[in-house]
């Protein structure tokens, strides 16, 4: 394909998958319970802590996370007391288990508290037109308060070469408006231009067959190369061939 062909076509997949439709079988759906602001961010950062692995196993998780918080996932971060952390006990997903659940829980609260919220961590270090560096900036507010050394594996550094696959769908559902009733554009002071791909084995190899990446490692490089290449076809909003890139790797097996 030409690179007008190429951009015709994924704009034509991007149609058929960012639709409410996606939403039934996406750990998206998570947050989407929710109307509330802090719980929407809460509920879509927790569930794509854990966004790897079976999604069938995700979003039965992700809904288990939302009931041990009794369905308030802001009040329950807010006004928790330690007795009510007992809850979490037995809970986990893959490598994620209740100790890290506990000190997400804790130091969401300390960033709501001391930081402003979410958005506000990372709204102070991004860039004109990236995230990476404020998802450098926000894991070092997020494990400034006492916590297992063990649990730092699970928010994922860009600067030490890391794809950050799972922040970055997070970002994406935050900041990204579709007017499609997928992702929540609720973070108005931040704009879809700074995103970037989700990177993961599905939409790394579709974007390798598509021209689109060369390098063979889903990592941080990779990311940067491949960020390059969907702002070449959509600068002000690249990250919506995630859809694409996805829809053709997990539904079509392209």
């Amino acid at each position: 394909m030409t690179k007008t062909e190429l951009k015709q076509f994924l704009n034509e997949k991007v149609i058929q998958y960012n639709n409410p439709v996606f939403i039934e079988s996406d750990p998206i759906q998570i947050p989407h319970l929710f109307s509330l602001k802090e719980d929407i961010e809460i509920a879509a950062f927790l569930t794509a802590t854990i966004a790897w692995g079976n999604r069938k196993s995700i979003i039965k998780n992700a809904y288990k996370m939302m009931e041990l918080m009794g369905n308030s996932p802001y009040d329950f971060v807010l006004n928790h007391k330690a007795h009510h952390l007992d809850n979490l006990d037995g809970f986990v997903h893959r490598t994620f288990n209740s100790t890290d659940f506990e000190h997400f829980i804790k130091a969401l609260k300390h960033i709501y508290h001391n930081h402003s919220g979410l958005e506000a961590v990372f709204s102070k270090n991004a860039t004109a037109n990236s995230f990476q560096p404020a998802i450098h900036q926000f894991k070092k507010v997020f494990f400034e308060i006492s916590h297992e050394q063990r649990t730092q594996k699970h928010i994922s550094d860009p600067f030490k070469g890391s794809a950050a696959k799972r922040i970055n769908m997070f970002l994406r559902w935050m900041v990204r408006t579709d007017n499609a009733g997928v992702d929540f554009g609720i973070w108005n002071n931040l704009s879809p231009a700074q995103l970037s791909c989700p990177l993961d084995v599905h939409s790394g190899n579709v974007a390798r067959k598509l021209g689109l990446l060369t390098r063979k490692q889903n990592d941080a490089k990779a990311l940067t190369e491949l960020d390059t290449s969907l702002r070449a076809m959509d600068k002000a909003d690249p990250v919506k061939y995630d859809f694409a890139l996805f829809g053709l790797g997990v539904f079509e097996g392209f």
